[in-house]
């Protein structure tokens, strides 16, 4: 192969099919964008990718030259009046990401974006700000959608049709990163396997919206899975919820 919880934000969403809707979580490497691209595709949904509008937001915070670990510095930025305005495209079959109208889908994977992620989604304003454009995104939406992230099924919509957690083993993830080539370079097996798990233990601890599987999330360790078995497996569940 967000807001903070609790959120005066969060809404129940009445979805009837087939206004589908499936949140895909998981820890980087364990196939979520492609499996949730995919799966948008065979279902005719769109597609929503927060992890990108976190990096997209993260790339804006370094243009300006704001420090990403200064979490104060990091909420002035995004709450003035130079703040970015982060737009994604939801068809699965060319997503999109900008800043302001300008193009970062290539920028945003970089080795510097890489490492100043985790600290520029910790801050609590900063997923307050993404999380009620997330659920704009979905309300919006008139023929379902997939959105794939960390904190979706437990803090964006909570209440969507299908929950679905992936994992798998660390030592897989990080071929499947290190195959990436992520800014153009190849990286040793040790080295992306290291930094998985250091994003892992970031993106676990965090005090707001940590990754972890949601109520009522249904676990798939894709370690030994084909893709396509992955893919059929949540389509099948579409499916099932959409005969009820």
């Amino acid at each position: 192969m967000c807001g903070p919880e609790g959120s005066s934000q969060r809404v129940r969403l009445s979805i009837v099919a087939p206004r589908l809707v499936i949140a895909i979580d998981g820890p980087a490497g364990s196939g979520k964008s492609s499996v949730s691209r995919a799966v948008a595709t065979r279902m005719g949904l769109n597609y929503l990718d927060t992890g990108a509008m976190y990096r997209a937001l993260t790339w804006a915070v370094l243009q300006a030259g704001v420090d990403p670990d200064d979490a104060l510095a990091v909420t002035a930025f995004i709450e003035g009046e130079r703040s970015p305005w982060i737009t994604s495209g939801t068809d699965p079959s060319r997503p999109t990401i900008e800043v302001d109208g300008v193009d970062v889908a290539e920028p945003i994977r970089s080795s510097d974006v890489t490492s100043a992620v985790s600290a520029v989604s910790a801050v609590p304003e900063v997923r307050a700000h993404l999380v009620g454009r997330q659920r704009e995104y979905v309300r919006d939406s008139g023929v379902g959608i997939v959105v794939e992230g960390r904190d979706i099924g437990s803090v964006v919509l909570p209440n969507s049709d299908i929950k679905i957690f992936l994992t798998a083993d660390s030592q897989v993830r990080a071929q499947r990163r290190a195959a990436e080539k992520l800014d153009g370079h190849d990286a040793s097996l040790e080295a992306t396997q290291s930094a998985l798990l250091t994003r892992d233990a970031k993106d676990s601890t965090r005090a707001v919206s940590p990754l972890a599987r949601a109520d009522g999330a249904i676990e798939l360790d894709t370690t030994h899975l084909t893709f396509d078995e992955v893919v059929d497996h949540i389509v099948d569940l579409a499916r099932q919820v959409l005969k009820t």
